[in-house]
């Protein structure tokens, strides 16, 4: 599982003639890494120097932490959903029953392959509030770091979209479609949050008063 991988390992994989992992896996291990940054931030937002956050910046730390095995989790859940789509595509179909079966198997399948990278989006989401809200009082030595946490849940959402999008296209159940076109509009909002928090911490970094 990808969880269990080298670095070196999984970049192999990844840029293997082999259609697993991809876009999905990569995008949530760029969570993972946003996730991790803001745990870092948050532990050297520690001390008497910062005392009065000590509450905001344990629960920050905590949540960040959590974060880090459920985007791994997820990645390792993509690429899991990619195998049972292709199973689905591979199906017999050469009679009027087999043909049905294959339909319904495949619409399934793309249904629960959007789950994923729908979920990828929901955490670069909380990647970004917990970004925007430590940003508020962190250690300035840090801020490059919450800034570097922000372009990764960037890159989570933007990958998350267009994985989600992918499984979608070919989706015929409205009501699946309903369910899940508002997670692609929230992974726009995310991106420019995102955006909007690395351009603040840039600022911030060049000189204005936090």
């Amino acid at each position: 599982m990808i969880r269990d991988e080298k670095i070196r390992g999984f970049l192999d994989r990844l840029a293997s003639g082999e259609p697993t992992p991809g876009g999905g896996a990569a995008g949530a291990l760029q969570a993972a890494q946003g996730a991790a940054l803001l745990s870092m931030a948050a532990n050297f937002t520690t001390g008497p120097e910062y005392a009065e956050h000590a509450e905001r910046t344990a629960r920050i730390l905590a949540a960040a932490r959590d974060l880090i095995p459920a985007a791994l989790e997820l990645a390792d859940a993509d690429e899991e959903s990619f195998h049972t789509v292709a199973d689905a595509y591979g199906l017999p179909d050469g009679t009027d029953e087999e043909s049905q079966t294959r339909t319904r198997t495949v619409q399934e399948s793309l249904a629960q392959a959007a789950e994923p990278p729908r979920k990828l989006v929901e955490l670069a989401g909380e990647i970004l509030r917990l970004g925007q809200e430590l940003a508020g009082f962190s250690n300035p030595n840090v801020l490059s770091d919450i800034g570097a946490a922000a372009e990764a849940a960037r890159a989570a959402a933007s990958s998350g979209r267009v994985t989600l999008e992918i499984n979608i296209a070919d989706l015929k159940d409205q009501q699946t479609l309903t369910a899940l076109q508002p997670a692609v509009a929230e992974a726009g909002r995310i991106i420019n949050g995102c955006e909007e928090l690395s351009a603040r911490i840039r600022h911030l970094i060049n000189g204005s008063d936090r």
